[in-house]
C-alpha cells in the first residue's frame, strides 16, 4: 500500500457507506422475513454479548464497632451453614460456568453467521452455521481463554482493593490502604482498557480477517498486529471514535425508549430479547458494517465487500 492510499484512511468516511448498507440491506426492498433471519444471526452474536477532628475519631471508632460486629455475625453464619453453602456455592458456579461456556460458543457461531449476512447481503442461517464451523471453534477457544486470563488478571486488583478496604478501618495504617485502594482502582481501569481492545479488535477486525482467510483466530491476530504496529495512532482513533459512536447509539436509543414507554406495547417488545434485536436490527447492521469499510481502507486484501472473498472460502 502506497502512502497516498493510507493517507486517506478516516474514521469519518466508513459512516457513509454504513448507513447506506443498512438501507441496502433492510429496506431495498423491505422484507419483514429478511429483517427475522438476520435478526437471529444478530441476536446469536450479541448473545451474553452498565472535617472535624474529634468527631471523625467517634464515627471510626463507630464504623469500627459496627463493622465487627457484622463481620463476627457473618462469620458466625457461615460457619454454622457450612453443609449447605458450598455444595449450594459449587452449583451456582457450575451453572454460572456452563452458561458462559454455552453462550460464548454461541455467540461464536453467530458472529459469523451475521458477518456473512451483512457482508453478502444474504438471510442465511444454515450456510455460515455451517461452512465457518471451524472458525467458530477457533473464535470460541480465543474467547475462552482470554476471559480466564481476565477472569485472573481481574482478581488482583480485586484482592488489592479488597484488602485496602479493611486496612482503611485501623487508622494507623489509613493512608496507605488509600493508596493502595486508588492504586488498584487504576490497575484496574488499565486493564479494563486492555480488554476492551482486545474484544474491539477481535469482532471489528480479526473476525473479518478470519472470515477473508479461512484461518484460526492466532493466526489472524497475527496479521492483523502487523497491520496495528504499523497504524497504532490510526486504530487508537479508531477505538475513541467507536466509543463516540457507542455514546451516540446509547442515547439515541435511549430517547427512542422514553418515547417508546408512550405506548406500552413497543416497550414490552424491546425488551424481549430476540425480539429486541430485529427492533434494533439497523442498529446492529450499522455497527457491523462501519467496522468493515473501515478496514476495507488498508487494502482489498481486506475487503470483505468484495464478492471473491467469499469464493475463496469454497
Amino acid at each position: 500500500m502506497t502512502a497516498e492510499q493510507i493517507t486517506r484512511i478516516s474514521v469519518i468516511d466508513p459512516l457513509g457507506p454504513a448507513f447506506e448498507r443498512v438501507k441496502t440491506i433492510l429496506f431495498k426492498p423491505f422484507d419483514l422475513g429478511k429483517w427475522f433471519v438476520i435478526g437471529f444471526c444478530a441476536w446469536l452474536a450479541y448473545l451474553g454479548t452498565g472535617g472535624g477532628g474529634g468527631g471523625g475519631n467517634r464515627a471510626q471508632w463507630h464504623l469500627d464497632k459496627d463493622f465487627g460486629q457484622a463481620a463476627e455475625e457473618a462469620k458466625e453464619f457461615v460457619l454454622e451453614n457450612l453443609f449447605w453453602i458450598i455444595p449450594v456455592g459449587v452449583m451456582v458456579l457450575l451453572v454460572i460456568v456452563v452458561l458462559w461456556i454455552l453462550f460464548t460458543w454461541l455467540s461464536s457461531r453467530g458472529r459469523f453467521m451475521f458477518l456473512h449476512c451483512v457482508a453478502q447481503n444474504k438471510a442465511e442461517v444454515k450456510v455460515p452455521w455451517t461452512k465457518f464451523r471451524e472458525h467458530a471453534g477457533s473464535l470460541f477457544l480465543f474467547r475462552i481463554v482470554v476471559g480466564l486470563v481476565a477472569f485472573v488478571t481481574f482478581g488482583l486488583p480485586c484482592l488489592m482493593a479488597a484488602f485496602s478496604l479493611f486496612a482503611i478501618l485501623s487508622e494507623p495504617t489509613f493512608v496507605l490502604a488509600v493508596l493502595g485502594l486508588v492504586a488498584a482502582g487504576l490497575v484496574f481501569i488499565v486493564l479494563a482498557i486492555v480488554f476492551w481492545l482486545v474484544k474491539r479488535f477481535t469482532t471489528d477486525f480479526v473476525l473479518p480477517i478470519m472470515f477473508l482467510r479461512t484461518t484460526c483466530c492466532v493466526t489472524a491476530w497475527r496479521e492483523f498486529l502487523d497491520l496495528l504496529s504499523a497504524n497504532k495512532a490510526r486504530f487508537a482513533l479508531y477505538a475513541l471514535f467507536r466509543i463516540v459512536i457507542a455514546i451516540t447509539i446509547g442515547v439515541i436509543i435511549a430517547f427512542g425508549f422514553c418515547i417508546g414507554c408512550c405506548l406500552c406495547c413497543v416497550s414490552v417488545l424491546l425488551l424481549i430479547p430476540y425480539i429486541g434485536t430485529v427492533i434494533l436490527l439497523p442498529v446492529f447492521i450499522f455497527e457491523r458494517s462501519y467496522s468493515l469499510y473501515y478496514i476495507r481502507q488498508y487494502g482489498r486484501q481486506l475487503d470483505v465487500f468484495n464478492l471473491q472473498a467469499e469464493t475463496t472460502l469454497q
